[in-house]
């Protein structure tokens, strides 16, 4: 198998720290076609958080965007690098995920879609929180985020996606990935009947560990 410069850095960043980025290989073909099919480049501008080598940047090019319509948020020196050279078009963001204001992400910028490569299972709840209260400051009505797993269920816990007014939504899984991997498309809720809510068993499940704060904290360390 021949070695790219992208599987080259993959691997060295994972050696260096396995849980920050999350996996053993780069995600394949076509989990990057899932995570991008809802996205064209009628979609506008797109933020993508933790592109890691950039696989999913290169399967928005490949849906029709174009580079200037792309943020790329990543904590990585090394990968940081590597995006800039790829896509040298791009808005390339070196920070944190978490601390999307300290990385020079307005507060007030708003994205038709937000594309997330973070591993979030591998992270602590109340990072979570912030990422997602993050995202949905800056999606645009109607639009939403993309975020994969290989967990058996949506990596951001009920009391978040209750706290920060969101709905997730199965939109499949990969097998051929390896590992296999399920993708989500987390939205802005609509008008929810009781029956539809998070229950206060979930809501409890993560309240203990959620500390909510109106700015957002500490890096994520991806």
């Amino acid at each position: 198998m021949v070695q790219t410069p992208q599987h080259l850095t993959f691997l060295r960043q994972w050696i260096a720290n396995p849980l920050m980025v999350g996996a053993v290989l780069p995600s394949g073909a076509s989990l990057a076609r899932l995570m991008t099919k809802a996205v064209d480049h009628t979609t506008g501008q797109v933020l993508e958080l933790g592109p890691g080598t950039g696989v999913f940047t290169g399967a928005l090019l490949a849906r029709g965007l174009a580079e200037e319509q792309l943020t790329l948020v990543e904590l990585d020196e090394s990968f940081a690098e590597l995006l800039t050279n790829r896509f040298p078009g791009a808005r390339i963001v070196r920070g944190s995920a978490a601390r999307l204001s300290a990385a020079g992400i307005s507060k007030a910028a708003r994205y038709d879609a937000i594309i997330s490569g973070l591993p979030l299972l591998s992270m602590p709840t109340r990072t979570v929180y912030r990422i997602i209260r993050g995202v949905a400051l800056r999606l645009e009505p109607g639009s939403s985020l993309f975020q994969f797993t290989y967990g058996m269920r949506c990596p951001v816990p009920d009391a978040i996606l209750h706290r920060a007014r969101l709905d997730a939504v199965l939109l499949g899984t990969v097998f051929r990935n390896m590992p296999p991997a399920s993708v989500y498309r987390i939205s802005h809720s609509r008008s929810r009947t009781p029956a539809e809510r998070t229950s206060p068993a979930r809501q409890a499940e993560y309240r203990n560990n959620l500390t909510m704060t109106s700015q957002e904290g500490e890096p994520v360390h991806r």
